[in-house]
């Protein structure tokens, strides 16, 4: 058995999936009204109609590493994200940002890099 898809419950599909392939600067792949899916490698994101809202804190996150963590940050912001805490542990720092919808994800740097 192998992962091969992370899928987020939203309202509406199009228009996260649209944020979510701008983000990592990719393309929106197949389009099936209630479901759309982003072909990120090594895993596919997947966006769900739902006809609930997002309450609380996510179960599961998404992190993402990146060589410059500030300047990512502020882009992703730019793009709609909204940062919401910073964290950091001996040798490694990062950011908590929402998506448009509230969905938690992480960005940092390598290991070791202080930002």
């Amino acid at each position: 058995m192998s992962a091969k898809m992370v899928t987020f419950d939203c309202a509406d599909p199009q228009r996260l999936a649209a944020w979510w392939a701008d983000a990592l600067g990719i393309k929106v792949g197949d389009d099936y009204g209630e479901f759309v899916l982003v072909p990120n490698e090594p895993i596919v994101l997947g966006f769900q109609k739902v006809p609930e809202t997002k309450q609380t804190k996510n179960r599961l996150h998404l992190d993402f590493y990146t060589d410059d963590r500030l300047n990512e940050v502020a882009r992703l912001e730019k793009l709609g994200a909204r940062s919401i805490a910073e964290n950091s542990v001996p040798g490694l720092t990062w950011t908590t940002m929402q998506d448009p919808d509230g969905n938690e994800f992480d960005v940092s740097g390598p290991p070791s890099q202080s930002d």
